[in-house]
């Protein structure tokens, strides 16, 4: 039987269920999940939001091959606020080194918050500088390498604080809580897979 989770994985937990030091992982979350059920994809131990459990290895594929190129957003907080030509840059695509050779990322979806998303305060909270402003982003890709995200934003001179997945396709995290999961039948698949642009 093909199943369907939704996790909003908090700050500072492992996306995998096997233990790693006194780290949390995804078994501190889901205490009784088939074994057959695996996360999709990763976020970054210091990232956060969507991420999608299943067993479904047709999805899975879908969901992680290049070619599919399915959107998925991130919100964003950076060091200072971008100006106009790095917003630009992160549209039209930077430079940023993946396994030890440049890539060019492909064209992205961006825009500058005019106020904070509506999301929880994160534990701990980001460090504060009074001097030092920072404002939010809204980031979205249609491909996911290593670290992206984070290289994307510290090309244009505006490092990453904190990092959300908000959506993948259609599918957000609106109504949910850090550490919270809800099971989701199939039909979830084809909102997962959207293309937003």
């Amino acid at each position: 039987m093909l199943r369907y989770f939704l996790f909003y994985k908090p700050y500072q937990v492992l996306t995998q269920f096997s233990a790693e030091g006194e780290k949390e992982t995804l078994a501190h979350y889901f205490k009784n999940i088939p074994k057959d059920i695996y996360p999709v994809g990763r976020l970054d131990y210091d990232s956060e939001g969507l991420l999608l459990l299943t067993n479904d290895k047709v999805l899975t594929t879908q969901l992680l091959e290049p070619r599919y190129a399915h959107s998925r957003t991130y919100y964003v907080q950076v060091d200072r606020i971008p100006d106009e030509i790095a917003i630009q840059k992160l549209q039209k695509g930077v430079l940023i080194n993946v396994d030890g050779k440049q890539y060019l990322t492909k064209k992205a979806r961006v825009a500058l918050l005019d106020t904070e998303p509506k999301v929880p305060e994160r534990n701990p909270p980001i460090r504060f500088r009074k001097n030092i402003p920072t404002s939010w982003v809204s980031l979205t890709l249609s491909e996911g390498k290593n670290r992206q995200v984070r290289k994307m934003t510290a090309a244009v001179g505006f490092p990453t604080l904190r990092l959300i997945r908000y959506s993948i396709g259609n599918i957000n995290i609106e109504d949910m809580l850090p550490g919270s999961w809800k099971e989701v039948d199939a039909s979830i698949k084809t909102s997962l897979l959207e293309k937003l642009f």
